[in-house]
């Protein structure tokens, strides 16, 4: 357990594989291999140290679930050792573990100090309130103001002196952790009602990612269930959100109608569609050459097959090599599209793109794509795929790096 206090701001000496070696006099002292610290907001296992440095183990899952995943040699970062019997309590209990990665969207001086506006995933905004204690890359902090799509805190000179918050620029990501009494409420609403947030974003990367590290996480991302979104600047100008369709659970599909908003359609490969028996519908198809095919059920369901749970349970049968031509009723109410055999190679469209992703996660290559639409009816532009990306604590990668990187 750990308060939020940082005993010393190290730096890292070396991160490769699954450790990191920290320079931090003042703390290696007080720490023991197989211990805990806190490295920004991050429990850390302490593997070996001296008396001027420690080696912790990283391990992949915390690489994707914080930003340890760009943490390299140079960086100052905010330690703390746990505490022990007998410590005061100064701050709030914080315990390593973090809930969200958020992105700095602005700093601003205010008189001595920083005002820093953070924007988190929707599923901790919705937590937060004005004056609440937040841990923001292990530092405790106050929540200041809370907005429809971020919050702010202020960085007294005091703290920018004693951690690395003082440095913090827009566009830099941060680890989040709610205050512990806090988050054991959330965990008990979430018991009583159904967070889709929290069931459909997987790993937790939160924005816009870019070149071959960001389709890197895209491809992680769906690998885990998770939701990705996919911008097309050049030929639709429009946002699509991702789901592999192996991997799909029914709240995934309520998500996509009803916060995605727009119409959920099933890209498959052309030999998934061929196995399967589902022809193309005739005609043209839309004016960017979508190709859709007659829309199917599942044979096996027993209601009407508009549900979100029997949606689903048609798509992860689509998705499934077993699958034959007979489990499926025609017409029903999942649209399949085919896409062309050469993927993102042969066509630049969200269709080619779902299944390209797929196969990358070695996942079989069928999933659901559906466009992100606003609330009064507008297609989503790419400040509002940003700030829905952000909230949903999914990546959002554009197509041009998909095509160059899968």
């Amino acid at each position: 357990m750990f308060t939020g206090r940082i005993r010393e701001t190290g730096v890292v000496e070396e991160a490769a594989g699954e450790s990191v070696r920290i320079i931090a006099p003042k703390s290696a002292g007080s720490l023991e291999p197989g211990g805990s610290v806190c490295v920004n907001g991050v429990r850390l296992t302490v593997r070996d140290l001296d008396d001027r440095s420690f080696r912790a183990t990283v391990t992949a899952e915390t690489r994707r679930r914080s930003t340890f995943d760009t943490v390299d040699g140079g960086v100052r970062v905010n330690l703390e050792t746990p505490l022990r019997l007998g410590d005061v309590l100064d701050g709030h209990l914080v315990q390593g573990y973090v809930d969200a990665v958020g992105k700095v969207v602005r700093v601003d001086a205010e008189g001595s100090g920083l005002r820093v506006w953070i924007r988190p995933p929707e599923r901790i905004l919705g937590h937060l309130v004005g004056k609440a204690p937040i841990a923001v890359d292990g530092v405790s902090v106050t929540v200041a103001e809370v907005l429809r799509d971020r919050f702010s805190i202020v960085v007294l000179p005091v703290t920018a002196a004693a951690t690395a918050l003082g440095t913090l620029a827009p566009g830099d990501r941060v680890n989040l952790e709610a205050d512990l009494v806090a988050r054991l409420v959330a965990r008990r609403g979430a018991a009583g009602g159904r967070d889709v947030e929290a069931v459909v974003t997987g790993l937790h990367w939160a924005g816009h990612v870019s070149g071959r590290a960001g389709v890197g996480k895209a491809v992680r991302q769906l690998a885990a269930g998770g939701g990705v979104v996919v911008w097309d600047p050049a030929t639709e100008g429009e946002a699509d959100v991702v789901f592999a369709g192996a991997r799909l659970k029914p709240d995934a599909f309520r998500f996509l109608l009803t916060a995605v908003c727009g119409l959920p359609a099933v890209p498959c490969a052309p030999e998934v569609l061929d196995r399967l028996g589902i022809d193309p519908i005739p005609g043209d198809g839309d004016r960017h050459g979508t190709a859709f095919c007659v829309p199917v059920d599942l044979a096996s369901a027993e209601g009407t097959g508009v549900s979100a749970a029997e949606r689903a349970a048609t798509v992860r049968r689509m998705a499934d090599p077993a699958a034959v031509p007979g489990d499926f009723l025609r017409p029903g109410h999942i649209s399949p599209l085919r896409a062309r055999a050469g993927l993102l190679a042969e066509r630049q469209g969200h269709t080619e793109a779902t299944v390209a992703l797929c196969v990358a996660a070695v996942l079989p290559p069928v999933g659901v794509c559906c466009e992100l639409m606003n609330h009064d009816g507008t297609m989503a532009g790419a400040a509002d795929a940003e700030v829905a990306a952000v909230r949903w604590g999914m990546p959002l990668v554009d197509l041009a790096d998909l095509r160059e990187w899968l």
